[in-house]
């Protein structure tokens, strides 16, 4: 009987029907016991017929209907600070910019380096959590690998709320599940490294299957609202427009269809020095098919047009070759500049340009006015802070009035970089630097979170042995209300 239901008591409250699966990891069932409580799994110590339930063994016989009891307390006691204090006046900027808000770091398990600063980028879109608090699982599917992997989200963002260093064990075992691959282990017993971007791809893939799209609230608009399957594609979701045309036979039709994307690839070659030329450099492509009107095979070309921008654009750079000989992805070091404010316009089908043109109108407007008179307006464009919400009265809608989780106007600003350092995908090291307001970033080392300054995120493009930019995060780029 590998699911059933127990009642869990805790303190004065009772918890009754509470779901067990012993099929999954005793961590998991503890997870649970931290949405209901509050109470971090490792302060909790569960307990049946005097016995104390393990992370990783269901040494209890546990029962249908059994009173399981729950000991722990939600917050830490107090401990004395182990260094002298020191007041703000006495620091420095950077030190200064720490002190007052440090965001939670994560604990390495063991080369999980890759996870850990994917999370943290992905946390810098205030959507995901709110999409995250309001996910609530299915029970009817509480086993499936999509909802726990959503489940071990939404307690890793709810935990990191509190600024504190988090070990996100429920997260990693729920990736090990839904992807038994960055579950693989070498000679010493230790997880091997992973991909950063495959556990990015992976993470989206299974919060898309769970997470709900946020609602289109009623402004009186007439135009018909986009709906979409889920809040991933809503929100980090854009389409191409793919055509592709005969070079050898131009009366043959042209053929257009959609292809759905959650990443740009930025491509290195020679020639490619800057991130938009690389993004372009394979939107256009020469190929060999066999052509109906001619008989046999003829040159074709194919153009990708982007034809829906999402308000969250994810850019990777396709750094790692993969070498036969030695069996491992290596990587490509080249210096390749990427912008703090970038404008996708010229990727754009005629059609979506089209509807840009509108608010990007309002952007040029403000910023004449902002060249006039310097001293009088405020930043046209703010970034968020990373741990708070964004004031959308404050801003025009990012999103077209149809389409919520859409780009309006193609410009974005640079909101995370999760850079690699290193010589191979396999080996190195992974870090996350995410802007939280203006000049000051975080860069969240695992678990050794400081503050960073803009000039420190532009060296981060490559050449050399440093951190290499290998996914850029681009949130939309906002406009004060006038």
């Amino acid at each position: 009987m590998p699911s059933f239901k127990v009642k869990v008591k805790w303190g004065r409250e009772l918890y009754p029907d509470i779901d067990v699966n012993t099929d999954e990891e005793p961590i998991l069932f503890k997870a649970q016991l931290f949405a209901l409580t509050g109470v971090q799994p490792e302060r909790q110590k569960v307990m049946c017929k005097g016995g104390i339930l393990k992370d990783d063994e269901w040494n209890l016989q546990l029962k249908d209907g059994a009173v399981v009891l729950l000991l722990g307390s939600k917050e830490k006691v107090p401990e004395v600070p182990q260094t002298p204090v020191k007041f703000i006046e006495d620091m420095n900027e950077a030190e200064a910019a720490t002190a007052m808000r440090i965001p939670a770091g994560l604990t390495n398990l063991g080369n999980t380096c890759y996870m850990n600063a994917t999370v943290q980028c992905l946390r810098a879109v205030p959507e995901l959590r709110k999409a995250l608090v309001n996910f609530g699982q299915d029970t009817s599917d509480s086993g499936s690998t999509a909802s726990t992997v959503s489940s071990a989200m939404k307690i890793v963002f709810a935990q990191m709320e509190k600024g504190t260093t988090i070990t996100p064990i429920v997260l990693l075992q729920a990736l090990h599940r839904a992807s038994p691959q960055f579950a693989q282990t070498g000679e010493n017993g230790t997880y091997r490294q992973q991909d950063a971007n495959e556990c990015w791809s992976e993470i989206l893939k299974m919060l898309q299957q769970k997470l709900r799209p946020l609602s289109q609230e009623s402004d009186g608009a007439i135009a018909e609202k986009k709906t979409h399957n889920s809040f991933i594609e809503q929100f980090f979701g854009g389409t191409f427009e793919v055509k592709m045309t005969a070079d050898e036979a131009p009366d043959e039709p042209a053929t257009i269809s959609s292809e759905n994307f959650l990443q740009l690839s930025c491509f290195i070659s020679m020639e490619v020095k800057y991130m938009q030329s690389g993004l372009k450099s394979k939107m256009k492509e020469q190929l060999v098919k066999n052509s109906e009107s001619l008989g046999r095979d003829a040159h074709y070309t194919r153009t990708y047009l982007v034809s829906r921008l999402p308000a969250y654009l994810t850019v990777q750079f396709v750094r790692f070759q993969y070498k036969g000989k030695e069996g491992i992805n290596a990587k490509v070091l080249k210096d390749i500049k990427f912008p703090m404010d970038f404008d996708a316009f010229e990727l754009c089908t005629p059609e979506l340009q089209q509807k840009l043109c509108p608010m990007r109108a309002k952007f040029k407007e403000v910023d004449d006015k902002k060249m006039e008179v310097e001293s009088q307006i405020k930043q046209t464009a703010k970034s968020m802070e990373i741990d708070e919400e964004i004031d959308e009265s404050k801003y025009e809608k990012f999103s077209f009035d149809d389409d919520l989780g859409s780009n309006n106007s193609g410009f974005y600003t640079l909101k995370a970089v999760l850079t690699h350092k290193g010589r191979s995908s396999s080996s190195g090291h992974y870090v996350a630097w995410v802007r939280s307001s203006g000049d000051v970033w975080f860069k969240f080392d695992d678990d050794d979170v400081t503050s960073v300054t803009t000039d420190e995120i532009l060296r981060l493009s490559g050449g050399g042995d440093w951190h290499c930019a290998y996914v850029l995060l681009y949130g939309p780029k906002l406009l004060d209300k006038c």
